[in-house]
């Protein structure tokens, strides 16, 4: 009779290790960020306040704090995520066609770290004229 406490277990080389991963709606955020920065036409995002503070902290050397979440909002519940922009255009740039392309643009991006997107809501809140 063999003794339990000293029998050997064999492992499988196909074993996998169970577990869950989880995206926090900052690393979507800062994703999601990047892609809408990237589109022809968005000048900047954020609203009106968000802009004013920004504003302030670059003059006083701290450019770079709230920057890579600024005017982005996410949530993600079950691998699926729902971002909110906040965006100003560049004058001259017919709005359907930013949204537009800032929706397929953040799609891609968060997709392509594994996530489903829900939805894309985008809210321009001002449009950026070029000095006379």
């Amino acid at each position: 009779m063999e003794d339990d406490a000293t029998r050997e277990l064999s492992m499988t080389p196909d074993a996998v290790v169970g577990g869950a991963t989880q995206v926090s709606d900052e690393v979507v955020e800062k994703i999601a960020v990047a892609a809408a920065r990237s589109v022809p036409g968005v000048a900047e995002l954020g609203g009106d306040v968000a802009r004013f503070f920004n504003a302030v902290l670059d003059r006083v050397g701290l450019d770079q704090v709230g920057d890579a979440r600024r005017g982005c909002s996410a949530h993600v519940t079950n691998g699926a995520a729902v971002v909110n922009l906040v965006i100003v255009i560049d004058g001259g740039h017919q709005v359907p066609q930013v949204t537009d392309g800032v929706r397929a643009a953040v799609t891609s991006a968060v997709e392509g770290y594994g996530l489903r997107v829900d939805e894309i809501n985008i809210r321009v809140d001002d449009v950026a004229l070029g000095a006379g």
